[in-house]
């Protein structure tokens, strides 16, 4: 039987395109075939096991994956602040830094960006959307905070899921300046991301190991940025400073090897999203863009 494929807009090309998705064949197996699931259940979900693939990933053997990658998925070398030949394993190329101005970040004070390159969805008003990957498929802020007195501060505020693929490149940046406070450690499982595994079951978001970062904005008050780990990213390394002032498009920190997914929160009332990403996921159809394109603006902008 045809399987769906995935589908997305790329706001750069302004038209819809299919996801090529990194080990589509085993994904599909194992959150679509119920011996999948089982071995999912058993085993892929658990930290040990994405530890031992990060091993494998730190091998300097691992190397040898790095040009084929680049080549199966043309990737741009000229964007890597070193040269592919550089890299001692492949986790070293796949949390790569990118050279001086490959990334521009959209000017003005009241402006927020994107806090990474991928595929976002976003949602004006968390408490009226009727679903997030598909129609009905939901989860609180309570759930995915892990802590209900927070959730209070953002109820019927806006969200931004930001889904990463293994192609893309994989730090993580602040969406707005301000001073951000100290990170905090959600345990939980370690399911896959990808759009196959998420529209059959949202909740992996809020079963997943998480960290909590809340940022205190002068143009856009409260901000909580979330990093959610995955199968085979049981590592979200920190490389900011708590309580020092951050400016937008500031690195926050990386994932090691895996998809993965950023979560941006805003109180009620403290963000107005571009029109374009809002009328696409209103299709429930993400947009790839990449970090610091714009993403919204404070009402007072």
């Amino acid at each position: 039987m045809a399987v769906a494929p995935i589908r997305y807009f790329h706001r750069a090309r302004a038209r819809e395109e299919t996801e090529e998705i990194f080990g589509e064949r085993w994904l599909r197996f194992a959150y679509e075939h119920p011996v999948g699931r089982l071995a999912v259940w058993l085993l892929a979900r658990r930290v040990l096991f994405s530890r031992w693939y990060g091993y494998r990933m730190n091998r300097p053997v691992s190397a040898r994956l790095i040009l084929p990658f680049i080549a199966r998925y043309n990737l741009d070398v000229d964007e890597f602040a070193t040269s592919p030949f550089r890299f001692e394993h492949f986790n070293a190329f796949f949390y790569r830094a990118l050279r001086l101005g490959c990334r521009p970040i959209a000017p003005g004070e009241g402006v927020a960006v994107l806090p990474a390159d991928g595929r976002h969805l976003v949602f004006p008003d968390v408490d009226a959307a009727d679903g997030f990957y598909v129609k009905g498929a939901r989860f609180t802020l309570a759930e995915l905070l892990d802590d209900a007195g927070l959730a209070a501060r953002f109820a019927g505020g806006a969200m931004v899921i930001s889904r990463l693929c293994p192609v893309d490149y994989h730090r993580f940046h602040f969406p707005v300046a301000g001073v951000p406070g100290e990170p905090r450690r959600v345990q939980g499982w370690l399911y896959s991301v990808s759009p196959i595994a998420l529209r059959r079951r949202i909740r992996y978001l809020v079963e997943n190991q998480r960290e909590v970062t809340l940022v205190e904005s002068p143009a856009f008050g409260p901000v909580a940025v979330l990093e959610v780990g995955a199968t085979n990213v049981g590592s979200i390394l920190q490389s900011f400073v708590p309580g020092r002032p951050v400016a937008k498009g500031d690195e926050k920190g990386l994932f090691a090897f895996g998809g993965s997914c950023v979560i941006t929160l805003f109180a009620r009332g403290r963000i107005r999203f571009d029109a374009d990403l809002v009328a696409q996921s209103a299709r429930h159809i993400e947009t790839y863009a990449r970090m610091g394109e714009s993403l919204g603006t404070a009402p007072a902008a």
